[in-house]
């Protein structure tokens, strides 16, 4: 039987069509004024960044516009997340960013709303930028690895200078003076840092929502101690069970954090939309400065080329980038999954974590269909929160929470 156009197959043979995209992140300017040491667009194995313009022309943000609108009208969307992004978005100009905005929204079809967000090094805000996209009603997330000067030592100027100095200045004027505006910290572990210092650091800018994540790599180009020796065969898991235990029993929200609040979620049976646990379909994509639409950057860790489509917004749809091999893997579920992760009894709460971090380079193709380098850490976290959970709800130690396996 001939499979339905728009469809795709499950392993057991039944057709599901694709979920529509939902993010769009859009490349507002190719480059950035900070050379993380760690950062895997600049220093990672994908070099495409070189090639493209530093900011987009504007007819592939008026093109960008219309394809978002059409997907959007095509879908009978509701709301759309666009993402506004780089290197360092800022870096284009907060006008430019709030006439995208703009320009954005008024190409929604009715009854769509387009929720734009950015998501900056800080060290560009100042009152007046802040001013301009908060006017525009974008949201402002901020990167930054812990709240002491310490923590940021990666962080540094292409003079090889600290960022600290302006990136503090820039999240405390965003703190003080435009909280509705605040969206959150995006901090990536250091497993060599206190993890319950770096988390209350963190706390003191009173961030909404902070994001903890694991730095990019996978099980040819390994993450900064990984494989991990045996007497501690997961120290991101523990630095995340130690921040875990921190937050759950502070006795009041202190801010939220999304991997913790995902995989609670996840745990009991709720469905959650995180790119980095469960088996929901990923609905992300991106819009390169040249118009080029490609997967998230975080494939650009694995290799050179591995985010490419081969479309553009030109000529292209974003249904046709639904149909592209590599978006098709990332909304298979179970599908995309090895031998391995099936046979785990965490799989409908990991989801074979993060699609990034399972690449391997070998001789028989099986490219991401591996485990996630972080599959102890993972395996680690989750139980642990399972067992929290399990005490919460007067199950006892050691029980297991609801939901635990699911297969």
């Amino acid at each position: 039987m001939r499979q339905p156009e728009g469809t795709r197959l499950r392993r057991d043979g039944t057709a599901v069509r694709p979920a529509p995209l939902r993010q769009f992140i859009l490349k507002t300017h190719s480059r950035c004024n900070l050379a993380c040491t760690y950062c895997y667009i600049y220093a990672g194995a994908d070099h495409g960044w070189r090639d493209r313009p530093r900011a987009p022309a504007e007819a592939v943000t008026r093109a960008t516009a219309e394809r978002i609108a059409e997907h959007a009208a095509t879908h009978r969307l509701g709301a759309v997340s666009v993402v506004l992004h780089g290197g360092e978005p800022l870096l284009a100009g907060a006008d430019r960013l709030a006439a995208t905005a703009e320009l954005v929204r008024a190409r929604m079809p009715p009854g769509c709303t387009a929720h734009v967000s950015t998501q900056t090094n800080a060290t560009l805000l100042t009152p007046g930028r802040l001013r301009t996209l908060r006017e525009a009603g974008i949201r402002i997330g901020v990167s930054l690895d812990g709240g002491l000067p310490a923590h940021n030592a990666a962080r540094v100027d292409h003079a090889g200078r600290s960022s600290w100095q302006a990136a503090a200045a820039g999240l405390r004027l965003l703190a003080d003076t435009a909280p509705e505006s605040f969206s959150g910290v995006l901090c990536v572990i250091d497993p060599r840092r206190d993890p319950v210092e770096v988390y209350e650091s963190l706390l003191a800018f009173r961030p909404p929502a902070i994001d903890l994540l694991l730095p990019h790599g996978n099980w040819t180009a390994p993450p900064p101690g990984l494989p991990a020796p045996a007497a501690d065969p997961a120290p991101y898991g523990r630095w995340l069970t130690t921040v875990f235990d921190r937050w759950w029993d502070a006795g009041r929200r202190e801010t939220r954090v999304r991997f913790f609040e995902e995989c609670v979620a996840l745990l009991l049976g709720v469905p959650a939309a995180i790119e980095r646990l469960g088996l929901q379909p990923f609905t992300a994509v991106v819009v390169e400065t040249d118009g080029s639409i490609e997967q998230v950057d975080s494939l650009k860790s694995a290799y050179e080329g591995a985010a490419a489509t081969g479309l553009d917004v030109f000529r292209h749809s974003f249904d046709d980038a639904l149909a592209h091999p590599g978006i098709a893997a990332r909304q298979a579920g179970l599908a995309a999954l090895g031998d391995t992760c099936l046979a785990c009894p965490l799989v409908t709460v990991c989801g074979g974590g993060h699609y990034a971090h399972r690449y391997k380079a070998d001789r028989a193709g099986s490219g991401f269909r591996h485990p996630s380098v972080y599959c102890a850490d993972l395996a680690l976290l989750i139980r642990h929160i399972a067992t929290r959970l399990a005490e919460a709800a007067g199950t006892g130690p050691g029980r297991r929470a609801p939901r635990e396996t699911g297969r």
